[in-house]
């Protein structure tokens, strides 16, 4: 029993004694702690009492600061306020001596006032006299007087306002036409086309004479399926070594040429071999006729065209009006209008459309009264053209008035191109010939005065006295001039009359 208590007691033992050691360790910290803590407080009252009368320190000197800073700024303010005052006097002084200056102008014034009305009532006296004395005098009142000067004014502003407009209409005048010329000349530098000239005769040479009685034929079988099947003349005559064709249609003339140069070259010629020959040489040519076309309107850039244009503008390619190939007269016409129209600041594409289908009619089968601008319109109204390019077709020679400015390029670049050096042939004698019977027509007529053959000789204007043909007489005028050329004169397309009746007054300022 004794070793089991034992076992208990010292364990118990153990552990009592533990915590009192753990007791005593704890009583010991706390009163470190509280001495510590003492100590600590009294160190942050002594550090507080440092710091507040620090801060009281720097108060004291910033109260002290703010009063000196206030009392300066009191004392400025009482010097301005001063100074304020003494210029509010002197003012006030100032005023009162304008007051008594301004008073005495018044007296002056109310003086001068009197004087003025009085001379005022003696003057208004005078001008009645005188009224009376002027009117008198010239006959007339006064408003008859002013009326006269008004009048008198107004013409002379009128003179002076027309002779100013006349001044800027000259000024613009010769403006616009450098301007234009300036353009026209620009246009004319930028283009090179060639020339090809053409006659309605082609000679075909022959390797010997003997091969004329080859073409002929047995009872001239030969020259009359050659002339049958191309709808050519084929001339042969006494000319060494050469057969003429004549055909006033291109594109036959060319197939009969390059027909007969083929049957020269193979040296079989009968009927079977002139029609197997022709058939491919037609071919040939309406092949070249539709890459003609295509490739102006590929040069030209101008796309969605009917291959009835495309035909119409390759036949071109084998007619010539006054020895000008009409396809290049043509291509040069869309080119100059685009130029033209570029520089403007019109339409190019509709410029440039209408150039080059203006003479879209003389490639057209057909036959009829109609000239070719109107075929021309009508084809291109047919396969849905723009408005604006029917009318630069119709208008180009002045049949109908120009809707639209494309309309009246497309004219200047025609006669651009007809008018250069070297483009069309013709004998002077013969131009000059045309133009002198026009106007020769015309001047048989009694009250014609002059007369001028224009634009080449497709118009012919007539100037007629006022007194001795009226408006009605000028109508039936116009008819029988035209009536007399359409039967004594040949020429190609339409000549337009014009007659002019017109009363002119001219006075001159010396």
């Amino acid at each position: 029993m004794s070793r089991i208590a034992l076992y208990i007691i010292l364990p118990l033992f153990g552990v009592i004694l533990g915590w009192l050691i753990r007791w005593l360790y704890a009583k010991f910290q706390l009163s470190s702690t509280e001495q510590r803590a003492a100590r600590l407080s009294e160190e942050a009252v002594k550090e507080a009492e440092a710091k507040s009368r620090e801060i009281q320190l720097e108060t004291r000197d910033q109260l002290l600061k703010e009063r000196h800073q206030q009392e300066r700024e009191n004392r400025e303010r009482r010097n301005e306020l001063q100074r304020y005052e003494k210029r509010i006097l002197q003012k006030e002084e100032n005023l009162e001596k304008k007051q008594a200056a301004l008073d005495q102008s018044k007296r002056v014034l109310a003086g001068r006032e009197e004087q003025l009305t009085v001379r005022e009532e003696s003057v208004a006296q005078e001008e009645g006299r005188w009224k009376i004395e002027l009117e008198r005098i010239a006959g007339l009142s006064t408003e008859e007087a002013k009326q006269m000067i008004i009048q008198s004014m107004e013409n002379e502003a009128k003179r002076d306002a027309q002779v100013l407009v006349n001044k800027i209409e000259q000024e613009t005048d010769i403006k616009a036409e450098k301007i234009a010329r300036d353009i026209v000349v620009t246009t004319i530098q930028r283009i090179a086309t060639e020339v090809s000239s053409e006659i309605t005769v082609s000679s075909v040479n022959l390797p010997s004479d003997e091969m004329k009685g080859r073409i002929i034929g047995r009872e001239g079988r030969n020259i009359r399926t050659l002339e049958t099947l191309t709808g050519v003349d084929v001339i042969i005559d006494d000319t060494p070594e050469a057969v003429v064709i004549s055909c006033f249609d291109p594109v036959r003339k060319e197939i009969a040429k390059k027909s007969l140069e083929r049957l020269v070259q193979d040296g079989r010629i009968h009927p079977a071999r002139i029609e197997e020959v022709v058939h491919k040489v037609t071919r040939e040519v309406s092949r070249v006729i539709s890459d003609e076309g295509e490739k102006v309107f590929f040069d030209l850039g101008i796309h969605n065209v009917s291959q009835e244009l495309v035909r119409a503008l390759g036949r071109l390619y084998y007619r010539t009006s006054y020895g000008q190939n009409v396809l290049y007269h043509s291509k040069e016409v869309a080119v100059l209008s685009g130029m033209i129209a570029a520089e403007v600041g019109a339409d190019r594409d509709i410029a440039m459309r209408g150039g080059i289908l203006h003479d879209i009619g003389k490639g057209i089968e057909a036959e009829g009264s109609a000239n070719h601008a109107e075929m021309g319109a009508e084809l291109a109204k047919k396969l849905g053209e723009d408005p604006r390019v029917i009318n630069a077709i119709l208008s180009h020679h002045n049949d109908v008035e120009p809707s639209c400015i494309e309309s009246i390029i497309v004219q200047i670049a025609d006669a651009i191109s007809a008018s250069r050096p070297g483009a069309r042939r013709e004998t002077l004698n013969n131009y000059i010939k045309r133009l002198e019977n026009l106007e020769k027509i015309s001047n048989s007529y009694d009250g014609v005065e002059k007369s001028y053959a224009v634009q080449a000789g497709r118009e012919l204007r007539v100037l007629v006295n006022n007194d001795a043909v009226d408006d009605v007489e000028a109508k039936d005028l116009a008819k029988n001039i035209a009536k007399r050329i359409e039967a004594e004169l040949r020429y190609p397309g339409r000549i337009k009359v014009t007659i002019i009746r017109e009363t002119r007054v001219v006075e001159y300022a010396k």
